[in-house]
C-alpha cells in the first residue's frame, strides 16, 4: 500500500523592479496563468522572410518560425477584444541571427512594456489589458528566427499553509537565460535539509544550493512519491536532490527547473504532466546515476532542455509511449553534455512527436534520436530505429560531437 506523506506548501516569486522585470530566464508565469493566450489569437508584423509566416509564432509548433526580411522587424499577437497579459515567452529557432536589442510594446498605446540588449526568453511586466502586443527586434547579428511568441495572463494561487522552514521565497541571484556550457563539474552543496515527504511548490522555490533528502528507496518502483511537486507555472531552482529522491520532481503543469541537480536519478529525475500545450523548461543543472529515463514527458506540449549535464543513464528524454492518453509531444535539446548514456531522446513517431536537437556533446556512444511506435496503456512501445534530419528527428550529424 502506498505510504501517505506530509506535504508542505512553499510560495514566492521574483521581486518586480520599477513595475517591469525582464526575466532573462525561461520562467513561466504563475499557476493559473499558464494558458498560452497566443494559441487561437491572430498575428501580423512588419515584414517576413520568404517561406516564413506570422502565424508560425502562434501555432504551438517549435519547428516552424517567423523571420523578418532583414535583421530587424516586428511580429505581433492580437485579439478581437481586450486581453490581460503580464508575461511573454519568446522561443527562438536554431540557425538564426542573435538578437542584441528588442522591445515589447503595447501596440494599442505605443508604450514600451519591457526592453533588453540580449536575446530574451521570458519577459515579465506589469499586468496590462490590450488588444495587440508587439515584439520589436531593434538589432541582431543576422536574420532572427522566432518559433513561438507565447503570452500569458496574470494570476496565481496562494497556498493554504505557510512553510514551517526552508529556503527563501525569492531567487538568490538574478535569473539568466544562458546557463553556460556544461563542463561535467558538479556543484558543492551549501548544506543539508531533511524532508520526510513531498514538498509542494507554488510560485518560485529557491533552494540556495542546499541538498534536500530523502524519500523513496532509490529504485525504479512506479509507486514512489516525488520529492518536489511543482504547481502549474511554478519554478524550482538552485536545488540539489540527494539520494534517495523518490520519483524526483513532478511538474503538474508547465514548469521551470533552473540549476537543479540530481545526485541519483532513481526512478525519474522529473516528470512533465502538462496538458495545456505549453512549454516546460530545464535550464542548466545536471543528473547522474540513472538506469532508465531522466526526463519523462507524460503530458503534451513541449519540454525544452538547455545547458544540462547527464552522467550515466538510459535516456535524457522520453516521450511516454504507453500512457493513458496519447499526446503529440515535442522536445528541444540544446547545449547539453552527456556521458555514458544509451539514448539522448526517445519519441513516438506515429504520434507526430518531434525532437529538435542542437549543440550536443556525447562522451562515448549513444543513439541520438530514437523513434518508437506509441501504443495504448498496458502494451509496450516498439522501437523503430534512429532518425536523422527527418520529420520527427530534427537533428543534423553536424549538431552532435562524439568524444
Amino acid at each position: 500500500m502506498r505510504r501517505k506523506v506530509a506535504t508542505r506548501w512553499l510560495a514566492g516569486g521574483a521581486t518586480a523592479v520599477a513595475g517591469a522585470v525582464v526575466a532573462l530566464a525561461l520562467q513561466v508565469p504563475n499557476a493559473s496563468a499558464a494558458t498560452n493566450l497566443s494559441l487561437g489569437a491572430g498575428a501580423d508584423g512588419s515584414s517576413k522572410a520568404s517561406g516564413t509566416s506570422y502565424g508560425n509564432v502562434i501555432d504551438g509548433n517549435p519547428s516552424t518560425y517567423w523571420s523578418p526580411s532583414g535583421s530587424t522587424g516586428t511580429v505581433s499577437v492580437k485579439w478581437g477584444s481586450a486581453t490581460t497579459v503580464s508575461s511573454a515567452v519568446i522561443v527562438q529557432a536554431s540557425g538564426g541571427g542573435a538578437i542584441s536589442g528588442w522591445q515589447l510594446k503595447n501596440h494599442d498605446t505605443g508604450s514600451v512594456l519591457a526592453s533588453g540588449s540580449s536575446a530574451p526568453s521570458t519577459i515579465n511586466f506589469s499586468s496590462t489589458s490590450l488588444k495587440k502586443i508587439s515584439f520589436v527586434i531593434t538589432s541582431a547579428s543576422g536574420t532572427p528566427r522566432i518559433a513561438e511568441f507565447e503570452t500569458y495572463s496574470s494570476g496565481g494561487s496562494t497556498p493554504t499553509t505557510s512553510p514551517t522552514s526552508g529556503p527563501t521565497s525569492s531567487p538568490t541571484a538574478s535569473p539568466t537565460s544562458n546557463p553556460g556550457t556544461p563542463t561535467g563539474a558538479w556543484p558543492s552543496s551549501a548544506g543539508s535539509v531533511s524532508i520526510s515527504g513531498t514538498v509542494s511548490v507554488s510560485g518560485t522555490f529557491d533552494g540556495g544550493m542546499k541538498t534536500y533528502c530523502c524519500i523513496g528507496d532509490g529504485g525504479q518502483g512506479e509507486s514512489q512519491d516525488p520529492m518536489f511537486k511543482i504547481a502549474n507555472g511554478g519554478t524550482l531552482q538552485n536545488v540539489i536532490l540527494g539520494s534517495p529522491a523518490g520519483d524526483g520532481v513532478h511538474c503538474e503543469g508547465t514548469c521551470t527547473l533552473r540549476n537543479v541537480w540530481w545526485n541519483d536519478i532513481g526512478e525519474d529525475a522529473a516528470t512533465f504532466k502538462q496538458t495545456n500545450g505549453g512549454t516546460s523548461y530545464v535550464i542548466g543543472g545536471g543528473a547522474r546515476n540513472g538506469s532508465d529515463k531522466t526526463f519523462q514527458h507524460n503530458g503534451n506540449g513541449t519540454v525544452s532542455i538547455s545547458g544540462f549535464y547527464l552522467k550515466g543513464s538510459g535516456k535524457l528524454y522520453r516521450g511516454c509511449g504507453n500512457c493513458s492518453t496519447s499526446h503529440t509531444r515535442h522536445v528541444r535539446i540544446d547545449n547539453v553534455l552527456v556521458d555514458d548514456i544509451d539514448m539522448l531522446a526517445g519519441i513516438n513517431s506515429n504520434w507526430n512527436d518531434t525532437a529538435t536537437i542542437t549543440r550536443v556533446v556525447v562522451i562515448g556512444s549513444a543513439t541520438i534520436c530514437g523513434k518508437y511506435k506509441g501504443v495504448p496503456k498496458g502494451s509496450e512501445p516498439t522501437y523503430l530505429g534512429e532518425g536523422w534530419n527527418d520529420a520527427n528527428c530534427k537533428v543534423n550529424r553536424s549538431d552532435v560531437t562524439f568524444r
